[in-house]
């Protein structure tokens, strides 16, 4: 009898280990196919040298590393990190209060907030991009609006229009979810204490949201640190970002252990952010 009881336990055990092997081994499978593999093999060409009509040659260098250090490089990483930062910033600036509007709507306006907050990603990426560049063009909506011929196009400014319009809705969404599950009686209770709004916004709802903050910061400033796309449509050949940089030493140059070091190196950066935000959540 003791030995039958001991073994069901064991045997439920193994069933449930074999069950959530067969549901997650499809997402596993996914992630070592189409993300480890290629990513392993991207980062293996870091100290190899680039063949003379491109590719790679399996000599071992280091130089790649060395290259990272040129200013020029540099140069690159510290404005997109600059337009990055920027564009959380003033992400964070529009999205909180946004959020905290929806969140004290009725349910039904509630829905209706929310899905015009997502309804630009129905529409292709691309499409949107042109889209600004119809409106920010010297004949464009903005300048016939205003009867003037502003060079609006093609600078930074444009660049993290861009980047804020495409990523303002990762700024709202986990923020609307953070005030959401507040108790609105904590901050009854702040102000039957005497405490005024701002106050109370300052030592009770900032506080309690600010995991949302950090979640939001970081779904708006990583995707902006990579993007491309934006950069090259909207900023022209003024404005390189990293992702342009990858871009163009895998494609253009057809150096691909300097471009795999590139990768490596942006790889490290969000690494580090992704852990300074969790040391600030924890905290919070």
């Amino acid at each position: 009898m003791r030995s039958e009881v001991k073994a069901r336990p064991v045997s439920r055990t193994r069933g449930r280990r074999l069950g959530a092997f067969v549901f997650l081994s499809p997402g596993l499978t996914y992630l070592v196919v189409l993300l480890l593999v290629p990513l392993a093999l991207v980062l293996s060409y870091t100290v190899f040298q680039r063949g003379r009509f491109g590719g790679v040659v399996y000599e071992f260098t280091l130089e790649n590393f060395q290259r990272l250090a040129d200013s020029l490089y540099l140069g690159v990483v510290g404005d997109s990190l600059k337009i990055a930062a920027i564009t959380t910033v003033i992400a964070l600036l529009l999205g909180y209060p946004t959020a905290y509007l929806i969140a004290q709507l009725p349910a039904k306006w509630k829905t209706i907030a929310l899905v015009a907050i997502v309804l630009p990603f129905w529409t292709n990426f691309i499409i949107r991009v042109y889209a600004w560049i119809i409106m920010l063009s010297g004949p464009g909506l903005i300048n016939s609006l205003l009867g003037t011929k502003l060079e609006l196009l093609y600078n930074q400014g444009t660049i993290v229009t861009g980047l804020l319009y495409s990523y303002l809705p990762l700024m709202v969404l986990p923020l609307y979810s953070t005030i959401e599950k507040l108790d609105p009686q904590l901050r009854e209770a702040s102000a039957n204490l005497g405490a005024s709004a701002f106050t109370t916004f300052r030592k009770v709802t900032l506080p309690l949201t600010l995991p949302g903050v950090l979640t939001g910061a970081m779904f708006v400033f990583v995707p902006s640190f990579g993007n491309f796309v934006i950069p090259e449509m909207l900023g022209g050949s003024k404005s390189i970002m990293v992702g342009n940089l990858v871009r163009n030493q895998f494609l253009t140059a057809r150096d691909w252990p300097f471009g795999s070091a590139l990768v490596l190196a942006l790889i490290a950066v969000l690494i580090v952010l992704l852990l300074v935000q969790a040391w600030a959540a924890r905290r919070a």
